[in-house]
């Protein structure tokens, strides 16, 4: 028998073979097999299908099976199948590890870790269950346990790029940032075309503020995967970080145009085109904004009560963790001012003179620092203002709370909230048995570990306790610190050289762009109609919002050339040049804060509109505390026509500027020793309440308080 004659019969006898082995469950669960690494996945099902028909009570082939309908993303048949496998054999470690994965995949993530705490029992060496379970762990915001999870399964595979990225995400969360990129280092070496590590180093440097490098990194992973949306994102907050807002804008679109339904980059989005008033296409997607952001200017207090909620759920720290500090022989209040804009920022500058007249004898005032250090003169004079000064920026949130806790701080107070470089989740830690929400974040933080959120009676009444966390306690006058000595230029800068016309009425409005809504414009518009001659002044940092508001003028049949911009100028300039308007517009739904603060204090009276949130009312309380209430108003109606009035009737306009001036030196707004003695009759009374061990309450400080 020839070669060629040999090869049929055998295969003729394969042939046999096969025909007889097609009752037995081995070939069909063998055949799914490799039909699921062929990526044939329904056939593989399938096949498992006939071998079960066969036999059952196998547990391999249920596993295998579940594995194809993993596969396929139909989770909720594979989790039943592995529950099936594992009913037929307990022991099987391989089913806990996928259950867990299939689980993870539905967000059943307490589940899943569960699972692969089966697995690891059963058997113990295995880096990819280890790996999926600390991925199950950040999900669930459990940090340290997950960093914990990655580094066994590191230990056990030391060349596991993923478990290297990973942990460096974990370790971002907890703000143990130079380890987080040297693990992303480490990713990036065993794998040196893995976007998602070079992108998660490009946001851990953009935490460190090292943003040219951060820029370079998330440049690098998008050349690799130019689709990738959290890199086109982040690549956004980078240039928005350095000025570059319409190199940021077209990131956020790019972002959006893969992932249109991605949150973060449509709330960034949103937020861009208003920082470059660019409002078009904006009212279609507001609705989406409401629900998944908890935009500030946008939201209810009920909105922003729900989504403050969830943002302080995500911080994971155990409460009470530090044991209570020695009582102190001295008998002073330890206060801790905790803040990212400790820098050229509004709240150092509110808050320097009040830091400078607590009275030393009652308190002893700490400074903690976790934003940049800008080398400032108003850095420099809050380090020597404070008791003690410590920068926190290099230490983790733990690290962060564990210091504050040794320091025996009594009072912790947060100045920044949720924005830019806050660092809420070390008061998750409980370092200080009496926390405080105040000034620099215009909200409720949702959390349950902070006691209190100073505000005064105007910016936050008392019904509104429902809609904050936090216990209300209210200052008897304004809740922002101002003082009378302000440095400022020494010339003041004629209208001529500011663009502005000698005789023409100046409106202005020095808010930042990114509160002027187009509801609001409309109005402004309107009144340069109504008012020959006149003109309004606004910052502008850039030619695109130039050239965007004078479009937007244009479009409401008003000349471009009665929109006069001012450049971003140092603080003394800019207060110097304030008293050249007439009058100060204010915006709504977001009100000026400090700026309204500068301005009454420049001479330049301010018009507002109040609304019904927080962030709508903080002109008012300024404008209350400076005794001029008759300039706030309580609908658009009202104070479009007031301002009206007080540009075409004179004899109303100067009366109240006078006042102004006498004002200033007489009522609260701008005494800083008053506001500093209602503020810490407020810092003893939460004391007391703590020391007598009855929870946190509401309370009022009354203004004829002995303080």
């Amino acid at each position: 028998m020839n070669r060629q004659h040999r090869r049929a019969a055998a295969r003729r006898g394969q042939a046999r073979a096969v025909q007889q082995n097609r009752d037995s469950p081995a070939y069909w669960n063998n055949y799914g097999q490799a039909l699921h690494n062929l990526g044939r996945l329904e056939g593989a099902v399938a096949s498992y299908d006939r071998a079960l028909a066969l036999r059952p009570d196998l547990a391999e082939i249920h596993y295998n099976r579940a594995n194809s309908l993993q596969s396929l993303a139909r989770l909720d048949e594979a989790v039943a199948g592995y529950d099936r496998a594992i009913a037929l054999r307990p022991d099987m470690a391989e089913a806990y590890a996928n259950r867990g994965v299939a689980l993870q995949a539905l967000r059943r993530f307490a589940e899943a870790v569960a699972n692969f705490d089966h697995a690891i029992a059963l058997k113990p060496g295995s880096a990819e269950v280890y790996y999926n379970r600390g991925n199950a762990l950040r999900h669930l915001d459990r940090l340290d346990a997950a960093v914990a999870s990655y580094d066994r399964a590191i230990a056990l595979a030391p060349d596991m790029a993923e478990a290297y990225a990973n942990r460096g995400v974990a370790l971002q969360g907890l703000a143990r940032l130079d380890e987080a990129v040297a693990d992303c280092d480490r990713a990036i070496a065993l794998r040196p075309d893995f976007a998602e590590a070079l992108n998660n180093r490009g946001v851990a440097l953009r935490d460190l503020w090292r943003l040219d490098e951060a820029l370079e990194s998330c440049d690098r992973a998008l050349a690799l995967k130019p689709d990738h949306a959290e890199a086109l994102n982040n690549r956004g907050n980078i240039l928005r970080d350095l000025g570059r807002f319409d190199l940021s804008l077209e990131s956020y679109e790019r972002a959006l145009a893969v992932r249109p339904d991605f949150p973060d980059a449509l709330l960034a989005w949103i937020e861009g085109k208003r920082r470059l008033c660019d409002w078009s296409g904006e009212g279609e997607h507001e609705w989406k904004v409401r629900i998944t952001s908890g935009l500030l200017s946008l939201a209810s207090s009920a909105e922003h009560l729900a989504y403050a909620r969830q943002v302080a759920a995500r911080f994971d720290a155990p409460p009470a963790s530090f044991p209570p500090a020695a009582p102190r022989s001295d008998g002073r209040i330890r206060l801790g001012y905790l803040s990212a804009d400790l820098r050229t920022h509004p709240v150092a500058f509110l808050i320097a003179g009040l830091i400078e007249r607590h009275d030393r004898r009652r308190f002893e005032v700490l400074g903690y620092s976790c934003g940049p250090d800008d080398g400032s003169a108003i850095r420099a004079r809050l380090t020597g203002a404070f008791d003690h000064f410590v920068d926190l920026r290099a230490a983790s949130h733990r690290q962060a709370a564990e210091r504050i806790h040794a320091d025996a701080v009594d009072i912790l107070v947060d100045l920044t909230g949720y924005t830019e470089h806050g660092r809420t989740a070390i008061l998750a830690h409980r370092p200080a048995p009496i926390q405080v929400n105040y000034l620099g974040y215009p909200g409720t933080t949702g959390a349950d570990f902070i006691d209190y959120i100073i505000v005064d009676r105007f910016l936050v009444s008392a019904d509104q306790q429902p809609f904050f966390s936090e216990r209300l306690v209210h200052l008897p006058n304004c809740y922002q610190p101002s003082e009378i000595i302000q440095e400022v230029a020494e010339r003041t800068p004629s209208r001529a050289e500011c663009g502005l016309p000698e005789q023409g009425f100046v409106f202005c409005c020095f808010n930042n762009v990114l509160k002027i809504t187009p509801e609001i414009f409309d109005i402004w518009m309107r009144l340069l109609a109504a008012v020959p001659g006149s003109v309004l002044w606004l910052v502008a940092a850039t030619p695109r919002v130039k050239d965007n508001l004078r479009r937007e003028a244009v479009d409401r049949r008003v000349a471009a050339d009665r929109l006069v911009f001012a450049a971003p100028t140092p603080r003394p300039e800019y207060l110097a040049r304030l008293g050249l308007a007439d009058l100060f517009l204010d915006t709504l739904p977001y009100n000026a804060g400090a700026t309204a603060s500068d301005a009454l204090w420049a001479g330049l009276p301010v018009l507002t509109c109040s609304g019904d949130t927080y962030i709508g009312r903080m002109a008012g309380a300024v404008l209350t505390a400076a005794g001029l209430p008759e300039l706030i108003t309580t609908s658009l109606k009202g104070y479009e026509s007031l301002a009206i009035r007080l540009a075409t009737e004179p004899g109303l306009l100067a009366p109240l500027r006078q006042r102004l001036a006498c004002n200033r030196s007489i009522m609260p707004l701008f005494d800083i020793a008053r506001f500093t003695r209602d503020l810490e009759a407020a810092y003893r009374q939460m004391h007391e309440t703590w020391q007598a061990g009855r929870p946190p309450s509401a309370f009022t400080v009354s203004a004829a308080a002995d303080n």
